[in-house]
């Protein structure tokens, strides 16, 4: 089995201390560092830019794993990988050329992520499933943290893993809402192998202690 990642998101953070809320989950376990980004038009909420990727850059040597919650996002890649993200996520349904968006993303040299909403049919992902090296099923809807996981995300999962086992290639199947010790288990059961977290891990108060829960219980 491929080893599992966590990946708790900056979007729980305290942003006034965030360099040291990055190393603070860095030193207490965590593999990547997840990055959402929102433009308050594909999701109600607004957050963060390139800016605040490179910052997040300087303060870790983690992966960063960078979830681009905006339409044409194909006018941002360049910025976003100059500012040190490893993966970039483009959602399905924002791009209205879905395989040389996600073209656009390899020749950057950075991985390729497509995103998948809770509704959003997954046959877009056959087509462009030799260009990417992750996907991403949201199990809640996106635009806010601290939402409760939604269960028909589980044969979701299934079905992309499925997929993924079809094509022979090392692609990571990340899920991303309402990640926790409860529903980590289910989850990896399902076929993922990278759990973003947000509330689980930024809205405690021993990180540590928190990552560890989530890997135990995916275990």
């Amino acid at each position: 089995m491929t080893d599992i990642v966590i990946a708790p998101s900056i979007l729980s953070a305290d942003f006034g201390q965030l360099d040291a809320q990055i190393k603070a989950v860095e030193v207490a376990g965590a593999d990547w560092i997840h990055v959402d980004v929102m433009d308050g038009v594909f999701v109600p909420n607004i957050t963060i830019g390139p800016l605040v990727v490179r910052a997040a850059r300087k303060a870790t040597a983690l992966p960063l794993d960078v979830h681009l919650m905006i339409v044409h996002p194909e006018q941002h890649l360049a910025a976003f990988a100059e500012a040190g993200a490893n993966y970039l996520t483009v959602h399905a349904e924002a791009c209205i050329h879905l395989h040389r968006t996600l073209q656009q993303i390899r020749d950057l040299g950075v991985g390729a992520g497509v995103s998948f909403n809770p509704a959003t049919p997954l046959h877009a992902l056959e087509p462009v499933i030799d260009l990417v090296d992750l996907v991403l099923i949201m199990s809640v809807n996106p635009g806010f943290g601290g939402q409760q996981f939604i269960p028909s995300a589980l044969p979701r999962i299934r079905a992309v893993r499925d997929m993924i086992r079809a094509s022979g290639r090392p692609i990571r199947l990340e899920v991303d809402g309402g990640i926790n010790p409860q529903t980590a288990r289910a989850v990896i059961e399902a076929g993922a192998d990278t759990l973003v977290a947000g509330n689980a891990v930024y809205g405690t108060s021993d990180y540590r202690a928190a990552i560890h829960a989530i890997r135990t219980a995916a275990q």
